[in-house]
């Protein structure tokens, strides 16, 4: 069948079955196709509710994971909008509570302390101050105009550029309707419109795409909208998704991601683009994290045998799995303590234990701070 004829069949069943919405005067819609009702369903058993995901994550382990996944998310995020740190370097520094050194950094530190601020306060509902302190929280000494942190844009000199190619993609609406606007995405966040039921993923994805389609600030928008997409399924009871760093699988995806924002603006503000592109990445986020888990579980049966043989307990095999994966590795008793979730008296006895069976040597970098590396027991 000629492709023009084929799509204007999938245009006419989008337009008979579709939802209309307005924000501060502007039309957006969505149609709920087969394909996304799929996605809809498997993300209502595994995501939330009392049975979803239960089986996914062992009890035990759910902090370690979480802190984990907050700040692979953090990382990401921040990476979308230009950060230059590495993973590797970000973790670390997160890991050791370090100050930020540079505007990448800062970026990261914040989308962290965001995300935390999140997940303590999910349950209440989005006003207007409540959003601009996410922005100010989010862009807290990063931006060339210190005092535009927390504040709605008061002029039009903005657009949106494709990161990857260096495109101009979109030009946000005036700014005069950044008041309005925010008033009808606080409703739309709060389920206080439209007079119709939106799945919950459907109506988080929307949101998302709002905040980029308005670029209500100057700078930031990106993290911001990423940021309530994820409040906004916390809140929903999708608690699974406090696991899912789903600005990683956006990160590998970028260029579809800018194509799905152009589309949807492209078609007449049809968000069915945005809203398939987003499902998709949440299954996406979600199958990496059953994978990370299965390979977790796997190294835990690993630790079962190190353990047995060396008579030590899970977290200090634990402590000895990260220095066997990296062997320049430097950890500090605040740094065991975060990660393994434990009281810093705790964090400090397993070092003992460790540095006398000779798995951790001890480092005073002055008279109050100390750190640990490989002992001697891996010379041997």
């Amino acid at each position: 069948m000629d492709p023009a004829i084929l799509w204007s069949i999938v245009k006419h069943d989008r337009l008979r079955d579709r939802r209309y919405l307005e924000l501060a005067g502007e039309g957006f819609y969505f149609t709920n196709t087969d394909s996304l009702q799929q996605y809809l369903h498997e993300f209502d058993l595994n995501l939330g509710g009392s049975l979803g995901g239960q089986e996914t994550i062992p009890e035990t382990d759910k902090h370690r994971y979480l802190v984990g996944s907050i700040m692979e998310e953090s990382i990401a995020s921040s990476q979308i909008e230009g950060a230059v740190t590495s993973r590797v370097v970000a973790k670390d520094m997160l890991r050791k509570n370090r100050p930020p050194r540079t505007v990448s950094e800062r970026m990261i530190v914040n989308n962290y302390l965001t995300i935390q601020h999140i997940v303590k306060t999910k349950n209440e509902p989005l006003t207007l101050d409540s959003l601009l302190a996410l922005h100010r929280l989010m862009i807290a000494d990063t931006m060339e105009k210190p005092e535009e942190a927390g504040q709605l844009r008061t002029n039009d000199t903005i657009y949106v550029v494709d990161a990857v190619e260096g495109d101009v993609i979109h030009t946000p609406p005036s700014y005069t309707k950044m008041g309005t606007f925010v008033t009808d995405l606080c409703r739309l966040f709060n389920d206080e419109t439209p007079d119709f039921f939106v799945h919950p993923v459907v109506r988080a994805s929307i949101i998302h795409f709002l905040i980029g389609y308005f670029h209500p600030f100057t700078d930031g928008n990106g993290r911001t909208a990423r940021a309530l997409f994820y409040w906004y399924l916390l809140r929903k009871g999708y608690w699974l998704t406090e696991y899912l760093s789903i600005s990683r699988v956006i990160m590998q995806s970028r260029s579809q991601y800018y194509r799905a924002f152009q589309y949807t603006e492209i078609d007449e503000n049809d968000l069915t683009y945005f809203v398939l592109y987003q499902v998709k990445t949440l299954s996406k986020a979600y199958d990496e994290l059953k994978k990370y888990i299965a390979r977790k579980n796997a190294e835990k049966r690993q630790l079962l045998t190190l353990q047995v043989n060396e008579g030590l307990s899970p977290r200090q095999a634990e402590i000895v799995r990260w220095l066997e994966e990296n062997s320049h590795a430097t950890l500090s008793a605040k740094e065991v303590q975060m990660r393994l979730a434990v009281s810093g008296q705790t964090a400090r006895n397993d070092i003992k234990i460790l540095i006398d069976k000779g798995y951790l040597a001890e480092l005073f970098v002055n008279r109050k701070e100390r750190q640990y590396i490989r002992g001697p027991r891996w010379r041997g």
